[in-house]
């Protein structure tokens, strides 16, 4: 085999906002290790992932290719076993594939025993990956960790919690101690043990994931008063107005938002001191790795998994159709001299969470699979533009609900019409649902996305031309393994492969 080329690392942030950077001048946000790398790299300011929640959402990172068709579209959707993923590749080139953290894959039941335990949880490994640290949401490991250094950790108990009930209250354990803290910890260890060993590591911070709650002295770093307020309508009852989903979701504790200023801007100012923490040890990690001589020859890529509504549109979490749950960060520090005339560069062109196993692949020198819908952000890192690179995104949402039957029981809608994709470009946002009336939102006068212009007249042909957007969308992106074959005397031939 020849000698592989270079390593990679490969950070995703979960649940962090496309806004929280430093770099980018959020008022509150303190991330100077971030900004660091940016300045080393390419910060992709228009990156969206492809769906949410968390299981969705790395499907399509890890695959390259929209929920539309590798169709692992809910925690706990079975993630189709006949699909490639950048850890199978990089296993297929020769590296040991590795994961500190979790990747919130469901496995494919036809390939497992009805009793296999791995049937049990939405929070499996994805086929290719080694987990070092396999450290789904219970954190048992961390929890382990916290007790040996002298915790008292309560079975069943999440260590995730404040000490008390009062506003701002630190986390149980100190900073030192938290599970960004644990898993870099856990990443070092491994790279002290492989010494000079080519490396291909994923690592997942499940901060600033809820519960909002920060160690000391993240918890006060941002004074609440500093925080921008959330974007959206007056009004819950205005807002809910928009669409029956998203009046159902606001029904809901766990989903609606403060009503109180005073408790929207704790909110805000808790998530980003605990991004400054996450900050801190991400930090950690890559100053420990330009202390190593392989530094020059070492790809990093850090993103999300979704982003966080964090109050705007009276929401909190990630579902729906708004910017604020699928836009998000991505930085890549591309180590080649190919990128020094470049490095700490602003990239507006529209990008994809699916761009990032071809990106890997080419910079490896490997073949990009025929499934992947997604395109190679290498030449934008390197300050080149493509030619006819997209000018919009994509992104799906599936509610459906197998075991609860939400639609059905509230909102009237048949199980495989409980689903909607969005088409969004610099001048509109087009959301079709299956089985709601489809919404439009005209982001050149009202970027916020505050008035559905679906019913004005004026609107018609607009609202006409990204549906039809859309539709060329998913004739181009669907299922593709096995379309580039011809079946004929000359053999099975393979357009894709000339």
């Amino acid at each position: 085999m020849a000698a592989l080329k270079g390593n990679v690392l490969l950070i995703t942030i979960d649940q962090w906002r496309a806004d929280c950077l430093g770099v980018l001048g959020h008022p509150a946000v303190v991330t100077p290790n971030l900004d660091r790398l940016a300045a080393e790299g390419a910060v992709f300011t228009q990156h969206y992932a492809q769906s949410a929640p968390c299981g969705p959402s790395r499907a399509s990172l890890h695959t390259g290719l929209y929920a539309m068709t590798h169709r692992s579209i809910l925690n706990g959707t079975p993630l189709d076993d006949r699909f490639t993923n950048i850890a199978r590749e990089a296993r297929s080139l020769g590296f040991d594939p590795v994961l500190f953290g979790y990747t919130d894959t469901s496995p494919d039941p036809r390939i497992l025993e009805a009793d296999d335990p791995r049937l049990l949880s939405y929070e499996g490994l994805l086929p290719g990956y080694r987990a070092v640290l396999d450290m789904p949401e219970a954190a048992a490991p961390w929890h382990e960790w916290l007790s040996e250094q002298g915790y008292d950790v309560v079975e069943g108990e999440s260590m995730q919690r404040p000490v008390d009930d009062s506003v701002a209250s630190p986390a149980v354990y100190r900073a030192e101690h938290s599970e960004a803290a644990f898993l870099t910890g856990e990443v070092l260890r491994y790279l002290d043990e492989i010494e000079d060993e080519p490396f291909f590591i994923h690592a997942t911070y499940i901060r600033p994931h809820p519960p909002f709650v920060a160690p000391a002295p993240y918890n006060t770093l941002v004074d609440p008063a500093d925080v921008p307020m959330p974007v959206g309508l007056g009004t819950v009852a205005e807002e809910g107005a928009v669409s029956p989903i998203l009046a159902d979701a606001l029904r809901a504790d766990w989903i609606r938002a403060p009503e109180s200023e005073e408790e929207i801007r704790q909110m805000r100012a808790t998530y980003y001191g605990m991004l400054a923490e996450v900050d801190a040890q991400v930090g950690r990690l890559l100053d420990a790795l330009r202390e190593r001589p392989d530094w020059a020859q070492t790809l990093v890529i850090i993103t999300a998994d979704h982003g966080e509504e964090l109050g705007d549109h009276h929401l909190t979490g990630k579902l729906g159709f708004y910017d604020a749950s699928y836009r998000i960060p991505c930085i890549i520090r591309d180590p080649r001299t190919e990128a020094d005339s470049a490095r700490g560069q602003l990239v507006n062109e529209f990008t994809e969470n699916i761009d990032l196993m071809p990106t890997i692949l080419e910079w490896l020198g490997a073949a990009v699979p025929s499934q992947c819908s997604g395109a190679s952000l290498l030449s934008l890192v390197r300050g080149v533009t493509p030619d006819e690179w997209r000018d919009c995104v994509f992104w799906e949402w599936d509610f459906r609900d197998p075991v609860g039957r939400y639609p059905e029981r509230r909102l009237g809608i048949p199980f495989d019409k409980s689903g909607m994709a969005v088409i969004r470009d610099a001048a509109g946002k087009y959301v079709h649902f299956a089985g709601m009336p489809a919404l439009f939102f005209d982001l050149s006068t009202d970027p916020d996305g505050l008035v559905n212009r679906i019913d004005d007249p004026a609107y018609a042909l607009t609202v006409l031309g990204y549906a039809q957007r859309m539709l060329t969308w998913r004739l181009e992106h669907a299922e593709r393994t096995l379309t580039g074959y011809l079946i004929c005397p000359l053999g099975a031939v393979d357009r894709r492969a000339n």
